[in-house]
C-alpha cells in the first residue's frame, strides 16, 4: 500500500482540524473504530510489526523506577513475541533532539527478558529514506524478536505537524507520504499504537499510519480509554490547574456533559475564572502581570478574550448549579502572600486562606457527594518544582486522599499531576493515576486524541 501526497494530505487535514472535521464524533464514537490488539491474532509467525512505543521515560537503577510508561507497554510486546512478530518499536524523549532512547532500550530488554538493540540512524533526513541499517536488523531477526529505533525527534520530519495550519498541508504532504511509504516499504504495513501519553501532532503517530494496511490501538492504550476513562468522564468534581490558560476549552467541553457539580481552579486558569467572577459579581479583580499585554508572549499570559470566556463558563455553569471554587489569595515572586494583587505581581502559587478554602470546600464536597462519586485532577498549584511555591500543591494532595477516604473515586490525570502524587503522597491515596495529562485532558475536552483519530481513519481504509 502507497500513500500518496494528495491522500496524505487529507489524512493529516483531519487529524489537524480535530474537532472541526468531525464535530459530532465522540471519544466512544473513535474507540469504536479503532481495531484492538487482538484483531491482529491472524499475522503469520515473522511478520514486522511497527510499534508506536511509549518511550518518552527515565529509567532509574532498577526495573520500576522511572519507567512506568515502558512497563505500560510490556504486555502488548510480549503478545507479539508470543506470536512470533517482529516487532520495530518507535517513539520520542522529551523534546530535544538529541535526546537517546539506549536506556529505554536496554530497559525493555530487562522487562521482556531479551536484547533489545537500538538502530542509532534509521532515516536519512536529506531523502527521507530509512537506511540500510533497518532493513537488515529486520532481515537478521528472529520471530519475536524486538528492535529499537532512534528518538524520532531527532529527525525534523517528525514535528514539522506541530504547529501546522491546515493551509500549509499541501506544502507538507509531499514529505510526509514519503516517511509513511518508506516505513511500509522496508520495515510493515502493520502498526501498533501503544503510547498513551504520545498526544502531540507527532509524525510518527499522526502520518504514518496513513501508509499502513493494518492498525491496532495497544493493550494497556485501549484499557485505559475503555476502563479508567470511561469513569472520568462521569466526574461530579474537576480540578483544574496549571500554566496553560487553554485549559478553559477543556473545563467547558467536561461541563457541557452535564455531570460536573463542582469545578476547583488553580494556576492561570484560575486566574481568568477569578476575574470573570470578580467581573460578574461586580467585584473587580488585578491579575497581575498576568493581563499586562507587555507579557502577551509569556505562556502565563491571559488575554480579555481568555476572560470573556470564562465569563461564559461561569454564568453557564451557575446556572446549572455548579460551584466554583478558585484561590483568595497568592504567593508572588518574593514569596509573600497577596490578598490582591498589584499591576506588578506574578502569582507562583496559592497562599494559605486558599489552602484553607480548598480544604473547606473538599470538606463540603465530601459531605454532600453520594459514596462512589467520581472527582478527576489535573496539573499542578503552583511552580512546585521551586520549595519556595510548592506549598499549594503539597497541601492538596492528602485532599486527594481525603476525598478517597470518603467513598470518592479519584482519578489523577498524570504528567504533573502524577509527578506531585509521586513526591508528596502515595500511588494508593488515589483509584488511578494515567501516565499522561495532556493525553486524558484532550480526551476529556474539547479536542479528540490525535492519534485515535489517525487510526480511526487509517483502519476506515
Amino acid at each position: 500500500m502507497s500513500v500518496t501526497p494528495d491522500q496524505m494530505k487529507a489524512f493529516c487535514e483531519t487529524v489537524v482540524r480535530g474537532r472541526e472535521a468531525n464535530p459530532d464524533l465522540s471519544l466512544n464514537n473513535y474507540l469504536t473504530d479503532v481495531p484492538r490488539l487482538d484483531s491482529l491474532a491472524d499475522l503469520p509467525l515473522g511478520t514486522v510489526v511497527l510499534v508506536r512505543g511509549d518511550t518518552d521515560a527515565k529509567p532509574g537503577a532498577k526495573v520500576g523506577e522511572g519507567d512506568i510508561r515502558l512497563r505500560s507497554m510490556a504486555d502488548t510486546l510480549k503478545y507479539g513475541q508470543e506470536k512470533g512478530w517482529v516487532q520495530v518499536v518507535f517513539g520520542h524523549i522529551g523534546r530535544e533532539p538529541e535526546k537517546s532512547l539506549d536506556k529505554v532500550a536496554k530497559r525493555l530488554g530487562e522487562l521482556l527478558g531479551t536484547n533489545v538493540p537500538m538502530i542509532e540512524d534509521w532515516l536519512d533526513p536529506a531523502t527521507t529514506t530509512v537506511t540500510p541499517a533497518v532493513t537488515e536488523a529486520i532481515a537478521a531477526a528472529k520471530p519475536g524478536d524486538v528492535i529499537v529505533l532512534q528518538n524520532t525527534r531527532k529527525y525534523d520530519i517528525e514535528r514539522v505537524l506541530w504547529k501546522a495550519k491546515p493551509e500549509q498541508l499541501a506544502d507538507l504532504a509531499p514529505q510526509l507520504a514519503k516517511l509513511a511509504n518508506e516505513l511500509a516499504e522496508k520495515v510493515g504495513t502493520v502498526y501498533v499504537h501503544e503510547a498513551f501519553s504520545a498526544g502531540s501532532l507527532d509524525a510518527s503517530s499522526v502520518a504514518v499510519p496513513a501508509a499502513m494496511k493494518r492498525v491496532a490501538l495497544g493493550k494497556y492504550a485501549a484499557g485505559e480509554f475503555d476502563g479508567p476513562m470511561q469513569q472520568c468522564l462521569k466526574a461530579a468534581l474537576a480540578v483544574f490547574s496549571g500554566i496553560k490558560i487553554d485549559k478553559l476549552d477543556d473545563m467547558e467541553a467536561m461541563i457541557s456533559r452535564g455531570t460536573i457539580k463542582q469545578i476547583f481552579a488553580s494556576g492561570s486558569l484560575a486566574m481568568a475564572i477569578r476575574k470573570a467572577i470578580g467581573e460578574l459579581d461586580d467585584k473587580p479583580v488585578c491579575l497581575g502581570a498576568a493581563e499586562d499585554p507587555a507579557n502577551s508572549k509569556a505562556p502565563w499570559y491571559i488575554p480579555p478574550a481568555r476572560v470573556e470566556q470564562a465569563k461564559a463558563i461561569v454564568a453557564d455553569g451557575r446556572e446549572k448549579g455548579i460551584t466554583f471554587t478558585v484561590p483568595c489569595d497568592s504567593v508572588i515572586e518574593d514569596g509573600s502572600a497577596k490578598d490582591e494583587l498589584s499591576p506588578s505581581d506574578q502569582q507562583f502559587d496559592i497562599g494559605p486562606k486558599s489552602i484553607q478554602h480548598f480544604h473547606d470546600a473538599v470538606t463540603k464536597f465530601i459531605e454532600t457527594a453520594p459514596k462512589g462519586s467520581v472527582a478527576f485532577h489535573n496539573g499542578v498549584f503552583g511552580m512546585f518544582e521551586d520549595p519556595r511555591f510548592e506549598n499549594g500543591t503539597k497541601s492538596w494532595v492528602p485532599e486527594l486522599k481525603r476525598m478517597q477516604d470518603a467513598g470518592i473515586n479519584v482519578y489523577v490525570g498524570g504528567g504533573e499531576g502524577g509527578k506531585a502524587l509521586e513526591l508528596y503522597g502515595e500511588e494508593s491515596w488515589v483509584t488511578h493515576n494515567f501516565t499522561a495529562g495532556g493525553t486524558v485532558l484532550n480526551a476529556l475536552g474539547s479536542e479528540p486524541v490525535p492519534y485515535l483519530v489517525a487510526l480511526r481513519e487509517a483502519a476506515k481504509d
